[in-house]
């Protein structure tokens, strides 16, 4: 499947759809291939109904501005790219409220998946 993205900015902005417990919402997420792993602002993920107090556990993250401690839960369902993974760990995780951004889809959302980046006509080819 393509999907466009506009190759004039600085990063390469997906939507994805995020289900939990209280309904679903749809987000805009940087896909970052230097993430290993997929966070999502906490304020969205409580917002359908997920608790990051609950889950007392916390996991140790290297970010650009440092290490930081946050806590992993599993959300229902997220769909980005054609891709839908259920069941699926993310990280509640807050980026700075300048970049706008709902989060990061990380190569954990990505594995198994063949991912074409086209940067000159802005697509995304993902099989």
């Amino acid at each position: 499947m393509k999907f466009s993205f506009d190759p004039k900015r600085s990063l390469i902005l997906v939507k994805a759809e995020i289900y939990g417990p209280s309904g679903s919402t749809v987000v805009s997420l940087a896909l970052d291939t230097g993430a290993s792993v997929t966070s999502i602002n906490q304020s969205r993920l409580i917002q359908l109904g997920y608790d990051p107090v609950g889950n007392p556990r916390r996991f140790q993250i290297v970010t650009a501005s440092g290490t930081e401690f946050v806590a992993r839960s599993k959300i229902n369902k997220l769909v980005s790219l054609g891709i839908e993974r259920r069941s699926f760990p993310v990280l509640f995780h807050n980026l700075p409220p300048s970049s706008r951004l709902d989060g990061l889809l990380g190569l954990d959302f990505l594995r198994g998946k063949k991912l074409v980046i086209d940067l000159k006509n802005g697509e995304i080819d993902v099989t």
